[in-house]
């Protein structure tokens, strides 16, 4: 959700009409200024939607009066995250999509990311369109041992600092810390040689808006779910001595079930409110972090990670998530919520898993093979201590979106010299050569 929307949900109900009406007209002048004056007269503009008010509009006036080819990607519909605020059922909403069709029928060709968004907009806008999907960047790719090493050593501190009381990682590393750069939390180097230590925490990276349209109270529940399932397989009880284990962790004792850490990456409203629930939470085999990546060391902690677990639901259920796009990219398998079309890109037991309930999501991160409802049988042929880590092998085959058509650029023409792609909530123009 944009922070915009957030901002407005806090403004009395008065002032919500005047912020709705300004930020629009600010945000015309300057891309109007920006596309008709600042930049070279170019051959066609790309035009990234949602958003649509005011992008549309002057992008359209900009190529009618620079003679440019005016082309939407279609991400998203403008009004169904706008809904996400003020309720499908707003004036406001109305406005929006009939403001977002009008401007959308008016550009000479459009591409969009899903073919269930490529019917939608044939059927029910009257637009077709040619379904272009997204890549990841070349900079999202699997980390080297080198980088993972060095990763977690930039991280260590942030790893090991305990998000609550009970720790699984910080009380099962203590004893053990090495602050020199032949140990971190997950790896070790001897010699020249860098290795993944056998009983390191299973690393799931979460990447969230931390806003109401993604529920990341249900990844709470999951984790909650795998530690008492763990715990019952294994016929622990409360009683258990904590630092009995810990300490076994910190001698590096391995385990059937590992322990999970999970990296949850972003900003948001809710952001304290949810790490509070963290803190109150009574985990053995679960540890939570919260962090704000640079540019650069996100794309490694996907790389170096063992899963990626995707809680967008999307507000129109027709676009994909780009997160999964680059976790995908990095060659990390991923658990995403089910929806209408989220299976164009997670194919199952290919490249990840889909759920639709956190009793779901908990049953995938335990390892493969293993069913709860079958103890015994669990005994009889116990999975790898690794499993859970041993996914990106279990799911074997990564996604190939398929090449871009030939006729991707609509109107037979033919795109030469530069092309300009817009953005109003950057207020950038990057040129691509």
């Amino acid at each position: 959700m944009p922070l915009w929307l957030v901002i407005l949900e806090g403004l009395p109900k008065m002032l919500r009409p005047i912020m709705l009406l300004l930020k629009p007209l600010i945000q015309f002048f300057m891309l109007l200024w920006f596309l008709c004056i600042k930049i070279p007269s170019p051959d066609v503009f790309i035009v990234q939607n949602p958003p649509s008010v005011p992008t549309l509009v002057a992008v359209k006036w900009a190529s009618s009066l620079r003679r440019s080819a005016f082309i939407i990607d279609w991400h998203n519909f403008g009004y169904t995250l706008l809904g996400l605020s003020l309720g499908r059922s707003s004036r406001f909403v109305s406005v929006y999509l009939w403001f977002e069709k009008r401007y959308g029928k008016m550009a000479d060709g459009s591409l969009c990311v899903t073919k269930a968004m490529q019917h939608e907009l044939a059927q029910n806008w009257g637009i077709r369109a040619t379904v272009l999907y997204d890549q990841p960047p070349e900079f999202f790719r699997p980390a080297s041992l080198e980088e993972k090493h060095e990763l977690f050593f930039r991280l260590d501190k942030n790893l090991c600092e305990p998000l609550g009381v009970r720790d699984c990682v910080h009380n099962g590393h203590l004893g053990m810390q090495n602050h020199e750069l032949n140990e971190t939390l997950l790896t070790s180097q001897v010699g020249s040689d860098i290795f993944l230590k056998p009983n390191r925490p299973a690393l799931v990276v979460s990447s969230t808006s931390w806003t109401p349209d993604e529920d990341f109270g249900l990844l709470l529940e999951a984790a909650v779910m795998y530690d008492r399932r763990v715990a019952a397989i294994l016929n622990e009880d409360d009683s258990t001595n904590e630092e009995f284990l810990w300490k076994e962790i910190s001698q590096g004792k391995q385990y059937l079930y590992p322990r999970l850490l999970f990296i949850i990456t972003g900003k948001g409203p809710e952001k304290e409110k949810y790490e509070e629930k963290i803190r109150r939470l009574h985990l053995k085999r679960v540890a939570f972090r919260t962090m704000w990546l640079s540019a650069e060391d996100y794309p490694l902690l996907l790389g170096s990670a063992d899963l990626g677990v995707c809680l967008h639901t999307s507000s129109s259920g027709l676009d994909l998530p780009m997160k999964v796009v680059d976790m995908f990219g990095c060659g990390l398998p991923v658990c995403a919520v089910s929806y209408s079309c989220i299976k164009e890109l997670v194919k199952v037991e290919k490249n990840g898993l889909l759920f639709s309930s956190s009793s779901e999501l908990a049953d995938e991160l335990l390892p493969p093979g293993g069913k709860l409802e079958d103890h015994s049988s669990i005994r009889r042929s116990p999975p790898s201590p690794t499993s859970l880590m041993q996914y990106p092998i279990y799911l074997k085959s990564q996604p190939k979106a398929p090449e871009p058509p030939h006729n991707a650029m609509i109107n037979d023409g033919q795109i030469h010299h530069s092309f300009y792609t817009c953005s109003s909530r950057v207020f950038q123009m990057d040129v691509m050569r």
